[in-house]
């Protein structure tokens, strides 16, 4: 135990949190990549204009509560305060659709795991790839806005010339 309290005191840890469909979920892990503490934090998406979502304030309060679940795993296991780590890795649904613009604005309510307003999306995607795309990836959500004609589509169109034009000088 002592060595594991070394290593928390000297931030030779690693963080992993990962935002799933139903928790919150935090790992501090040693320099074996062994577990050492945890932490979550529960949560339900809700239904807000007919779509499943999570606010900005959930997240960010959910990812506190998470936290600070795990800090006091960490205080309690090993009498020692969290105060660093040494490495910190975020993991999230690959189901669903958050977008952003330039000054990191929410474009539109997050669209989470539960909707399943993208069967035309899917649909034309998995006959394209050939492999199956589900409603709920973000994939679809993306594609299904675009055939909506959304209007922050155009926002993220203009993204990506810039990027092309940064990356290729054209």
């Amino acid at each position: 135990m002592s060595d594991v309290k070394s290593m928390i005191e000297a931030g030779k840890t690693s963080l992993g949190i990962e935002f799933g469909s139903t928790r919150i979920k935090a790992v501090l892990v040693g320099e074996d990549n062994a577990p050492i503490a945890s932490g979550s934090h529960e949560w339900e998406n809700r239904l807000d204009n007919g779509v499943w979502t999570y606010t900005l304030e959930d997240i960010w309060t959910g990812l506190q509560d998470c936290y600070r679940d795990l800090a006091v795993d960490v205080k309690k296991q090993y009498d020692v305060e969290l105060t660093t780590v040494g490495a910190l890795g975020f993991s999230a649904m690959m189901h669903g659709y958050m977008v952003f613009d330039k000054a990191g604005e929410q474009l539109v309510p997050f669209r989470t795991w539960r909707n399943t307003m993208t069967e035309q999306a899917a649909k034309e995607l998995t006959e394209l790839f050939r492999f199956n795309m589900p409603q709920r990836w973000s994939g679809a959500h993306l594609y299904q806005a675009i055939l909506n004609k959304e209007e922050h589509v155009k926002l993220i169109l203009i993204l990506l010339q810039r990027l092309r034009v940064m990356y290729t000088g054209n």
